[in-house]
């Protein structure tokens, strides 16, 4: 094993890159142009295969590092800068392509627009499945799906990198081929690019969602193009992820052993037993809840550290397409972390009065506040229950170590989550960012901390690394609160999907302190009357909406994600060994990535009618 330890780390060209771009850090939505002509376009790619040359392929670039680079390549072509987000994609193609062509094609994904289809005279329809396409022939979309079927491709005609990122984790596809606009490319980037996934990206010309077009020609020439691995494959913490799903989606039972959530038995009458009657129900319905929804990173973080510190298997080139093992012990323990998380998630819903979660009722809405509470309490016990029946494999200390930095991270949030509802309760509308922030660092950061706590810990001593994970749980979990916040006022696919409730339901966030302190006594008593009158939801949320932006308060609040990112990134860059320190890298980028959040400048927001679950079943169901 890698003797842990904390020092200033040899710089490898990403982690230059990654110095380099780090103050540049911005959004790119001003900069979403397309040149008009194919030859301009063409030329441009050009100029991505000659910055490429060079270039290390080792590791997975980040999205800044990606940045800097198109603005490198733009400068040396000098061309403007508003193709900054196609030269991004450009340069994104040449690093994965050969490795992208290397995929067998019932292995590739071709992910479509459903704006390619003509909007006059269309007949297909829209189900959970995204785009039901008829071959038609009225449009370039059935002339995609009928070559790549017949390769072998899974074909899926509708938007949305998280859905994808799910069935790559899912282990069906291993690359994707995908046609999108901008917009969507730029939100990829953040979701499967950074993950490591080998994708090739052909940009459409506008989007205007609305009869778009696209180089057809580049679509062609790569579909059915097939190539042995290249000399050099890029590091990837996809096989990570997959390991961490696995335990959820087929070690699961096996993990948690369920006593009363077997499958129901008919009556003797030969009807079917109700699969909720009373000493099965609290059972069925915490196993359900804890397997599905989410997107499970606080268990791949576990998952993750530990193997970071144990030879880092999951990273080497070398077993990148191999089916990942770990230790029994290790997989409960990860399941505990997602436990403790989802059972603060039930509590929490009750306490805010959220409607919806992973895009379901709650479950307080489902089955009433009192049976909710239960199921909450019983998924606490479910996760000691998990760390406690690892303690002879783990050694009893180890146990107790993990046991109580779960206990301490339960009882932080909970501190956390008392002062926010004691804010609420109290009638005062007062609240300074420090107050804020501090709920933040309490409700959220305790969860990261533990989690890495938790692998590093299996792994073997903690201490060398005790302080810098307190630290820079703290300051990520401020700025992903920060970036939920600003979620709430778009709305999230994935989450809640009421736009501005915290807001509404006057919750102390760090938007609310800014505003508030940032306001006149006169722009005080105004907020007051927003808050205490009669108007619809959508009103207040307007209003509320206007009086932030005029205070510049989402200005402020993204400077204040941008330098919690600088504190936690200074922090991962003194780490060592090599893999634990690309591991706090990656949860920087994931955690923090900005996908669906108002950008500054703010991006064009196109409408997308993106799938949910039902995809991935049926990828399961067809593989």
């Amino acid at each position: 094993m890698t003797s842990p330890a904390v020092s200033t780390p040899t710089a490898s060209h990403h982690d230059e890159t990654r110095e380099a771009d780090k103050p540049k850090r911005r959004s790119t939505a001003a900069f979403k142009f397309v040149p008009e002509t194919l030859v301009h376009r063409e030329k441009l790619r050009e100029d991505a295969v000659a910055f490429c040359r060079t270039l290390d392929r080792s590791k997975p670039f980040t999205k800044n590092a990606l940045e800097a680079m198109a603005r490198e390549m733009l400068a040396k072509a000098n061309e403007p800068e508003k193709f900054l987000g196609f030269a991004m994609v450009m340069l994104g193609n040449v690093f994965w392509r050969e490795q992208f062509l290397a995929i067998p094609f019932e292995r590739r994904m071709l992910l479509l627009p459903h704006c390619l289809k003509h909007a006059e005279g269309c007949p297909a329809d829209y189900d959970e499945f995204g785009l039901d396409c008829e071959r038609c022939g009225a449009c370039s979309i059935a002339d995609y799906k009928v070559k790549a079927e017949k390769l072998g491709y899974k074909v899926l005609v509708a938007e949305g990198s998280p859905i994808v990122l799910k069935i790559i984790v899912s282990g069906h596809i291993d690359g994707i081929l995908g046609v999108a606009c901008l917009n969507v490319l730029e939100k990829a980037i953040d979701k499967v690019l950074i993950a490591g996934v080998p994708s090739y990206a052909v940009p459409l010309h506008s989007g205007d969602c609305k009869n778009t077009t696209l180089d057809e020609s580049w679509v062609w020439e790569c579909i059915d193009k097939y190539e042995p691995a290249p000399s050099q494959k890029t590091r990837s913490f996809v096989p990570l992820m997959r390991a961490a799903n696995r335990i959820f989606d087929e070690q699961f039972e096996t993990i948690t052993q369920p006593v009363r959530a077997e499958a129901p038995k008919a009556n003797p009458n030969g009807s079917p037993a109700d699969p909720l009657a009373p000493l099965r129900f609290t059972e069925t319905v915490v196993m359900d809840w804890l397997q599905h929804g989410g997107k499970r990173l606080r268990p791949f973080i576990t998952l993750a550290a530990y193997d970071a510190l144990t030879g880092a298997v999951g990273l080497s080139k070398d077993h990148q397409d191999q089916v990942l093992e770990y230790p029994p012990a290790v997989g409960r323990v990860a399941m505990a972390i997602e436990a403790f998380h989802k059972a603060s998630l039930i509590h929490d819903d009750i306490q805010d009065g959220d409607q919806f979660r992973y895009g379901k009722e709650t479950l307080h809405r489902q089955y009433g506040v009192g049976p909710a509470i239960n199921l909450g309490d019983h998924l606490i016990g479910v996760g000691y229950k998990l760390v406690s029946s690892s303690r002879k494999e783990l050694g009893a200390e180890v146990a107790a170590d993990v046991l109580d930095v779960f206990a301490a991270a339960h009882m932080k949030l909970c501190e956390g989550q008392g002062a926010e509802l004691q804010w609420s309760r109290s009638g005062s509308y007062a609240l300074t960012p420090a107050e804020a922030m501090k709920i933040y660092a309490l409700k959220t950061s305790p969860a990261f901390e533990a989690a890495l706590y938790a692998g590093i810990r299996m792994a073997g001593p903690v201490e060398p690394y005790a302080e810098m994970l307190t630290q820079f749980s703290r300051h990520l979990g401020v700025a992903f609160q920060i970036l939920n916040d600003l979620g709430d006022w778009l709305g999230d696919d994935h989450n809640k999907l009421v736009a501005g409730q915290d807001a509404q339901a006057l919750r102390p966030t760090l938007l609310w302190a800014m505003a508030w302190e940032a306001s006149s006594p006169a722009e005080r008593e105004e907020v007051i009357r927003i808050a205490q009158s009669s108007s619809s939801p959508h009103a207040k949320f307007e209003a509320y909406k206007r009086h932030f932006e005029k205070l510049g308060v989402f200005d402020k609040a993204h400077t204040l994600v941008e330098k919690s990112r600088a504190r936690v990134e200074a922090l991962a860059d003194a780490v060592t060994p090599d893999s634990l320190r690309e591991l706090l890298y990656f949860v920087i980028d994931t955690v923090l990535a900005e996908d669906g959040i108002p950008q500054k400048p703010a991006p064009v927001v196109v409408s997308m009618d993106l799938p949910r679950q039902p995809v991935l079943h049926q990828l399961q169901v067809n593989a």
